[in-house]
């Protein structure tokens, strides 16, 4: 097997605020943290969030956070290694109004997943994916419990795979 450098691989992210972050009186989670953790990081995961994480990184995709919340990265970051995933970016509402709004006059979206040269963005809000075609990026819409979202997500990163870089599927020759 041929490993992509970083800078090859296809990137995908998602929304954390009822994505991966969710009731569980609407949604299946994984178990909350032990205390103190618990106390700390309130958030719960959906279920099979890390398992989802670590198969698209073993598929060799880059898996990044992309939200409009103010949660620090090193809140984040440090929420997740607990649950023993990894990200290889973390873009939050500080980082986009820095480094994407900056000083345009025009409000662009709250999400520019194709400025970070993401080519698959997870969401909740019908607006930031139904924005990907006007901004050059592709989105899927993640609702409500979905006992199959794991397997649609990893399907439909494929398919963007094949279609948008070609260049990164395995040679089988």
């Amino acid at each position: 097997m041929n490993k992509k450098s970083n800078s090859e691989k296809m990137r995908v992210s998602f929304d954390l605020d009822e994505v991966l972050f969710v009731l569980p009186e609407t949604h299946k989670t994984e178990p909350a943290l032990i205390f103190p953790f618990n106390k700390i990081f309130k958030e719960r995961l959906r279920l099979g969030t890390p398992a989802l994480i670590k198969e698209l990184q073993d598929l060799g995709y880059e898996v990044w956070v992309y939200t409009s919340s103010f949660r620090s990265e090193r809140y984040i970051k440090t929420l997740f290694l607990l649950y023993g995933v990894r990200f290889n970016g973390i873009v939050n509402g500080d980082r986009h109004l820095k480094e994407v709004q900056r000083n345009n006059k025009t409000i662009l979206p709250q999400k520019l997943p194709n400025r970070y040269r993401i080519s698959l963005h997870i969401d909740d809000e019908s607006i930031v994916c139904s924005l990907g075609r006007q901004y050059g990026y592709h989105a899927f819409q993640l609702e409500a419990q979905d006992d199959d979202w794991k397997e649609k997500i990893i399907a439909r990163a494929e398919e963007i795979k094949k279609i948008d870089h070609p260049e990164l599927l395995e040679d089988d020759t």
